[in-house]
């Protein structure tokens, strides 16, 4: 199998590193949070270099892309921990071009490419625990659309977006909705999460809501598969510049007249991170690569990504803070501020324990062979 990336995502990929380093520095990001966790001027930013537009056809004035190309920009917006949500302008993306009947698409496909429409999936109920077939969200049939009755719980930027797609049961069946931010009886509350980003509870009340598909749950399966390749490809680069500052640190720290990245102990664990890392690379890769494949074999290589993935980011966080001393938890110092950028993607999309159950479950059903 080739691992080689073509010339056009080496292109995409110093693209998107160009303005990390650039745009989106530490400094900047520190100025983001400040004003409440999302930039319209950085998403304005993503949209210009047609990352919005990633998973929407080209004919739709989109890219027109794939898994590896998002894994590529995910992992380097995962290096400048970015926080406005482009994992999911990539699920809009892919679920409204892949679900949503012609003329939706031909309304919103466009915006959302364009960065002018921030449409993001609004799932999560309390009580669910990640699992997608616990819903509470009712629609009902109207004269013209539907209505939902729902309350989503840390939505992304929930306050700042111009459309929500709402998981909700219809005929005692989950169907997969649009509804407008600025409809009649819609509801947010917002907030900034530990690692700095926005998010919002959203509350629905007879919303008016446009139905995208009635197999809501193949659709909501989808769009957490997507999610999951994101944030492993986005904790891949959140750990590769984790682990290059720690190693920095140790090579420049001295006690007893000499770097303390001369210990050998030290050493030893600097060798555990990159080991965890280069796991996590790998597993990254394979939930890129298995992202088109048919649903049951998707998901399954999604939860084994995410169990690796989660292990690694909390392996790596926490021997970064260890390594750091005190500095590693001060909140001027960036190592904090990854090390919370990694505690926090580890429970995105279903954290380690509900994953592990997933693969579990599957090694039950096939007498404990991991195939």
């Amino acid at each position: 199998m080739d691992f080689d990336f073509s010339d056009d995502q080496e292109q995409l990929r110093d693209a998107v590193r160009k303005w990390v380093d650039r745009g989106y520095d530490f400094a900047r990001r520190r100025s983001v949070v400040a004003a409440g966790g999302f930039s319209r001027l950085a998403w304005s930013d993503l949209a210009e270099l047609g990352l919005c537009g990633l998973y929407v056809p080209e004919d739709q004035g989109g890219m027109g892309m794939g898994p590896v190309e998002g894994m590529v920009v995910m992992e380097e917006t995962g290096r400048g921990m970015v926080l406005e949500p482009l994992t999911h302008s990539l699920i809009a993306g892919a679920l409204l071009a892949g679900y949503a009947p012609p003329e939706m698409q031909s309304q919103w496909l466009p915006a959302v490419a364009s960065g002018e429409a921030l449409v993001v999936l609004a799932h999560q109920e309390r009580g669910a625990r990640y699992k997608t077939d616990i819903c509470t969200a009712k629609a009902t049939a109207a004269p013209v659309g539907y209505t939902l009755t729902a309350i989503k719980n840390i939505v992304p930027c929930g306050d700042q977006a111009n459309a929500f797609m709402v998981p909700a049961l219809l005929d005692g069946a989950l169907a997969l909705f649009l509804v407008a931010s600025q409809a009649s009886g819609v509801r947010t509350r917002g907030y900034v999460t530990q690692d700095g980003s926005r998010a919002a509870d959203v509350a629905l009340t007879d919303a008016p809501a446009t139905l995208i598909t009635r197999d809501g749950q193949a659709a909501l399966a989808h769009a957490l598969d997507i999610g999951i390749a994101c944030a492993c490809a986005q904790g891949v680069g959140i750990m590769d510049k984790t682990l290059a500052l720690t190693a920095d640190y140790l090579n420049t720290r001295k006690q007893f007249g000499v770097a303390i990245g001369s210990f050998q102990a030290l050493r030893h664990r600097v060798a555990d991170m990159k080991m965890q890392l280069e796991l996590a690379r790998s597993m990254s890769y394979y939930a890129s690569l298995k992202l088109n494949s048919p649903a049951p074999e998707r998901h399954l290589a999604m939860a084994r990504a995410k169990v690796q993935l989660g292990q690694s980011m909390r392996f790596v966080g926490q021997q970064a803070v260890q390594l750091h001393g005190g500095i590693g938890v001060t909140d001027d110092y960036i190592v904090s501020h990854y090390f919370k950028a990694l505690t926090q993607l580890e429970m995105s999309f279903g954290d380690t324990h509900h994953h592990l159950g997933e693969v579990s479950a599957h090694m039950q059903d096939t007498a404990g062979v991991f195939a």
